[in-house]
């Protein structure tokens, strides 16, 4: 979902400029893209299976909501996706450039689009709107529009795509930095680094502002215990209460140890008021905690640091791309290089966040995860299945990094110029040769 928007970026500065070498590019990503794209169909189809097999209570409960979007996922978006990626893929040299512009866009809304119905699911389990419970004590779906225009989902999925989009942005600016750094790519990794450094900028700072503050806007008034879990807040600050940059929650005698924070910073972000209160842990019943205290205040914390990181990395990469010294600055095209992992774990923890942040709710405040599973699937079973799953995965995962390592060391086309942005990827060999 990060590679998708770059794609048509790179495909529309082609188009513009007429010149070859964002075509080629762009090309070069489409590789990557498709690759991405299979493995996440082998690996995501199964996950839904899920649904049915561990958490058949849940199915039976939620089905006549969530259904609605899962089935909208599948049905338009993902066959949208599927249908324009062979066009895109390898229709180029039978398409004029802007028809072939057209599918990588069709692409790019498909694989979109799919990401808000996915988020939709999820933000009715965080938000739960336009519901009523039936005769049987189930969800029923009473409006479709209050289910797709969530307050919540809709700031979810911004912030959401916004860390796609970072992800995928230092990917691609690692990929330029490594190809300057190898003497390889020619003016493609130029392109690569450039595109990626800036579209990384702009998509690290909207993680900041609006798209994090809003979502942190929407806990606050949503899921006030997991807000003061994400801050480690035992005890309700009444007059303000400070921003813990770090710290050690001691979940045993309900504080936090070595704080460093600060003061009614917290306060402002969430409120807009110095002096607002917010409550502590200690407010709220015992039986609503989130279940992991530390490991969704690390896990928050975690995801906040890495933002911050990615800001100022990228802030300092656009001065020198301002000055016309980027392309030649070899210790910031390291810290590029070396820094492509961390958005993936900056990712992960989001979601650790927002998934543990949940607990103990399925549905918050509706159905707890203890009465969500399904009750004739045993321990061993679940257990079973999970190492199982954990050992295909495994093997997955390295078949993708040794086709992802292989067309990387292939490398873009290097021999392009201004004048053929419709070149087909055969007439580009030729050139090169």
């Amino acid at each position: 979902m990060g590679l998708a928007p770059l794609i048509v970026l790179l495909k529309v500065l082609a188009l513009r400029k007429n010149d070859a070498t964002y075509a080629e590019a762009a090309r070069f990503l489409a590789k990557l893209f498709g690759i991405a794209f299979v493995f996440g169909v082998v690996t995501g189809i199964p996950m839904e299976f899920q649904f049915g097999t561990g958490w058949a209570r849940f199915s039976r409960y939620a089905g006549g909501v969530i259904g609605q979007t899962l089935a909208m996922e599948g049905m338009f978006a993902f066959f949208l996706e599927s249908a324009f990626l062979g066009l895109f893929l390898y229709g180029e040299s039978r398409l004029s450039p802007r028809a072939h512009l057209l599918a990588a866009f069709a692409v790019f809304a498909g694989s979109w689009l799919s990401g808000y119905f996915i988020i939709a699911t999820d933000a009715w389990m965080q938000h739960p709107v336009g519901y009523v419970l039936d005769e049987k004590g189930q969800a029923a779906l009473t409006s479709l529009s209050a289910l797709l225009l969530n307050p919540w989902a809709f700031w979810q999925y911004l912030h959401n795509m916004g860390g796609a989009l970072v992800t995928g942005a230092f990917s691609v600016a690692a990929l330029g930095a490594y190809y300057r750094l190898s003497g390889k790519g020619g003016e493609v990794a130029k392109v690569l680094l450039q595109v990626g450094v800036l579209v990384a900028a702009g998509a690290s700072a909207a993680q900041i502002f609006p798209t994090g503050d809003r979502q942190g806007y929407m806990v606050a008034h949503h899921q006030p215990a997991t807000l003061a879990a994400m801050e480690g807040l035992f005890a309700t600050e009444s007059a303000g209460a400070p921003l813990v940059i770090i710290g050690q929650p001691n979940t045993v005698e309900r504080r936090l140890d070595n704080p460093l924070s600060v003061p009614k910073m917290l306060s402002f972000l969430t409120y807009k008021r110095w002096d607002a209160e917010v409550k502590g842990l200690d407010d709220f019943p015992a039986n609503e905690h989130p279940d992991n205290i530390a490991l969704l205040y690390y896990s928050y914390h975690v995801m906040v640091g890495l933002g911050t990181i990615f800001v100022a990395v990228t802030g300092l990469a656009v001065l020198l791309w301002w000055r016309k010294r980027l392309q030649d600055n070899r210790l910031m095209q390291w810290a590029l290089m070396l820094a492509f992992p961390l958005p993936f774990i900056a990712n992960t923890a989001g979601w650790m966040t927002a998934e543990l942040g949940r607990q103990p709710w399925l549905v918050y405040g509706l159905l707890r995860t203890s009465a969500g599973v399904s009750p004739r699937v045993s321990a061993g079973n679940g257990l079973f299945t999970l190492l199982g799953f954990m050992g295909l995965y495994t093997v997955l995962s390295m078949v993708f990094l040794l086709l992802m390592a292989r067309e990387i060391s292939h490398g873009p086309g290097v021999a392009v110029g201004s004048g053929a942005a419709g070149t087909s990827p055969g007439a580009s060999s030729r050139e090169e040769h």
